[in-house]
C-alpha cells in the first residue's frame, strides 16, 4: 500500500540551483543574506550573487566545467555558499567534506569523487596537505577561504579565495539543467563505508519547493541560525539554501559552543533554530540557557536523528517556542517527512507527514511483504538521489527498479498519514528472540534528570546472548550508579527491553550532524582491556 503526501504535488522546474536561487533578486539585492555569527560581518544578496559569479568565472578560467568536481572542506562561513553556488553555476559539482575528517578519510573522498580542486581553511591545512600526499589524486590546486598561507612544504599550489574573486573573466556560458550533478556529499547510507551520494540540481530544487509547500514560516524577515554544518545535507538544504530561497538572513557558526550559540541567538535576534537532538538536551537541561535573552526564538526544528517527544516538549516549555521535527537522509536531499509549522498540535514523537510529491510504503525487511503495520520505510519522489557514485552494487541494494529508496529505518503510519520512526533495520537488538529498539531505550534514559546523554547498543553476555547495554553520561554532580540506571528503566518498560549492562562515559560519540556513532561504541567494546 502506497501512502502519499496529504499535500498537493508541486511542479519542479528544469533549472540549475544557482539560477533558481539567484536568477531574480529584485529588491532583495540590498537585503542581508549572510551574517557571520562570531564577528557580525554581513553580506547582502547582491554581494553574494556577485561573488558566486566571480568564483564561477575563476573556475572557468582554470578549465573546470560540466563533469568536474571540487571538494569543499570547511566549517560554516559566509564564503561557503559562495564556493558552493559558484561551482554549481560553472557546471561543476561540489563534494562537501566532513570538517572532522582525518587525512585518510579526506584522501578517500578526494580520490573517490575525482575532485580537481580542494577548498579549505588554513587551520585544516595540516590534514589537507597530509591527504594530498596520497597517490592517485586528481587535485591540482588548493584554495583557502582565509589567506593564512605559510612557507611549509606543500604538494601543490595554494591560493586565496579573495584572489580568485578578483578575476575579470566572464562567467562561463554553461546552461545547467536539472539533470546535472550538483552535490556529492558522502553518507554511509544504511550500511558500510561512506559512499558518494549523487544529488542533481533537480533533487535540490525539488526539496526546497517541497518544504516550502508545507507552509513553512521562513520569510524574508526570518533569521536562521546555521550551527549545524553546511557540509551535511541538513545544513546545506534546510539552512543555507532554504535561507537564500526565502531571502532570509542566515547566521553562521563554525562550530557548536553553548555560550556562543546562546549569545548569537540573543544578539542577532534569531527566530528560527535548526538543531540535532544533542542540542535539545542542552536547551532543556543546561542552567546557562537562563542567562540569555532568547525569547526571540519562534521555531526550533530538530532533524538528523530522532528527537524524543518529552525532551522536545521540555525545550518548547523552557523557550516558550514551537518545537517540530522531521525526517530525512542524505539520499533524500534530505527531507521526506516533516511536521508543518502550522501543526504544532501534531504528536512530537512523530516525524510528521510525507512532503509533496513523495510516496511511501512500509515493507517487511525479512519477507518483502508490503502493507505491514510496521516495516522498513521506502520513499519515492523527485528528491531521491540518482545513485551512489562508483558503486552500482550499493545503489542496487538501496534504490529499486521502481524508484523507491529503501531507508533502512523501521516506521509505522497512522490512518491520518502521520509517520513514526521506531528504529533502524540494522540496529535492532534481539534479546531471546524479542526485538529491542535502542532508540526507545535512549529516549527513556534521557527522561532521567540525572542523565545528560545516553546511547544503547547490543552486546554479548557470557552465554552469547545479545543484551542491551547503556552508555550513560551523568549530569554534572549527579549521584547515579549503574544499578540506579537499570532500576529506572526496569520500572518503566517491558521485561525483555531492560538495560542489563551500564557503562558511564564522559561523552557519547556522535557525528557532526548529531547521530550516535554506534560503531565507535562497538569498537570500544571490542578493544582490549
Amino acid at each position: 500500500m502506497i501512502v502519499r503526501s496529504p499535500y498537493d504535488d508541486i511542479d519542479v522546474p528544469d533549472v540549475g540551483l544557482p539560477e533558481f536561487l539567484f536568477g531574480d533578486l529584485g529588491d532583495a539585492a540590498d537585503r542581508v543574506a549572510i551574517i557571520d555569527g562570531p564577528s557580525g560581518r554581513q553580506m547582502t544578496f547582491g554581494e553574494l550573487a556577485q561573488a558566486v559569479d566571480r568564483f564561477a568565472a575563476a573556475l572557468g578560467e582554470r578549465g573546470l566545467g560540466r563533469g568536474d568536481v571540487i571538494a569543499l572542506f570547511a566549517p560554516n562561513t559566509p564564503y561557503y555558499p559562495v564556493v558552493f553556488h559558484g561551482a554549481l553555476a560553472a557546471g561543476v559539482a561540489v563534494s562537501t567534506v566532513n570538517a572532522l575528517y582525518t587525512p585518510d578519510e579526506l584522501a578517500f573522498q578526494l580520490r573517490d569523487s575525482g575532485a580537481k580542486m580542494l577548498v579549505t581553511i588554513s587551520p585544516f591545512l595540516d590534514r589537507a596537505r597530509a591527504a594530498l600526499r596520497e597517490e592517485g589524486l586528481a587535485v591540482a590546486e588548493v584554495v583557502l577561504l582565509d589567506d593564512a598561507r605559510d612557507e611549509a612544504s606543500t604538494p601543490m599550489p595554494e591560493n586565496a579565495l579573495a584572489d580568485l574573486l578578483t578575476t575579470t573573466a566572464e562567467r562561463p556560458g554553461v546552461t545547467v539543467t536539472g539533470d546535472d550533478v550538483a552535490a556529492l556529499p558522502y553518507s554511509s547510507g544504511t550500511t558500510g563505508r561512506a559512499k558518494g551520494v549523487v544529488l542533481t540540481h533537480r533533487n535540490l530544487v525539488a526539496n526546497l519547493l517541497q518544504v516550502q509547500a508545507m507552509g513553512t514560516h521562513v520569510t524574508a524577515d526570518s533569521k536562521i541560525l546555521a550551527v549545524l554544518p553546511f557540509f551535511h545535507i541538513y545544513g546545506m538544504t534546510c539552512m543555507m539554501n532554504q535561507g537564500i530561497h526565502a531571502r532570509a538572513a542566515v547566521v553562521t557558526m563554525p562550530r557548536f559552543d553553548l555560550a556562543e550559540f546562546l549569545r548569537i541567538i540573543s544578539e542577532h535576534r534569531v527566530d528560527r533554530v535548526y538543531i540535532a537532538p544533542p542540542i535539545a538536551v542542552a536547551l532543556a537541561k543546561h542552567p546557562m540557557v537562563d542567562q540569555y535573552d532568547i525569547d526571540c526564538v519562534d521555531i526550533v526544528f530538530s532533524g538528523a536523528a530522532a528527537l524524543d517527544a518529552e525532551l522536545g516538549q521540555s525545550v518548547a516549555r523552557r523557550l516558550n517556542c514551537t518545537v517540530l521535527q522531521g525526517y530525512g537522509m542524505t539520499e533524500l536531499s534530505p527531507v521526506s517527512h516533516c511536521m508543518p509549522d502550522d501543526r504544532p498540535d501534531m504528536d512530537l514523537g512523530s516525524i510528521g507527514v510525507a512532503i509533496p510529491n513523495v510516496e511511501c510504503k512500509l515493507v517487511d525487511p525479512d519477507t518483502g511483504d508490503e502493507g505491514v503495520e510496521r516495516g522498513e520505510l521506502w520513499v519515492r519522489g523527485p528528491n531521491v538521489m540518482r545513485e551512489y557514485l562508483n558503486n552500482a552494487e550499493a545503489t542496487a541494494s538501496t534504490l529499486d527498479g521502481d524508484g523507491f529508496l529503501h531507508t533502512g529505518d523501521v516506521a509505522t503510519v497512522t490512518d491520518e498519514g502521520i509517520f513514526y520512526i521506531v528504529d533502524r533495520v540494522k540496529e535492532l537488538i534481539k534479546y531471546k528472540g524479542y526485538q529491542v529498539p535502542p532508540a526507545e531505550l535512549e529516549a527513556l534514559l534521557l527522561t532521567n534528570e540525572a542523565i545528560a546523554d545516553a546511547a544503547v547498543i547490543g552486546v554479548k553476555d557470557a552465554e552469547g546472548e545479545e543484551i542491551p547495554k547503556a552508555f550513560v553520561v551523568r549530569q554534572q554532580g549527579a549521584d547515579l550508579s549503574g544499578d540506579d540506571v537499570m532500576s529506572f528503566v526496569a520500572e518503566r518498560i517491558a521485561p525483555h527491553k531492560k538495560v542489563r549492562v551500564v557503562e558511564f562515559i564522559d561523552e557519547i560519540p556522535k557525528s557532526a550532524s548529531g547521530k550516535i556513532l554506534r560503531k565507535d561504541l562497538r569498537a570500544r567494546e571490542s578493544a582490549p582491556a
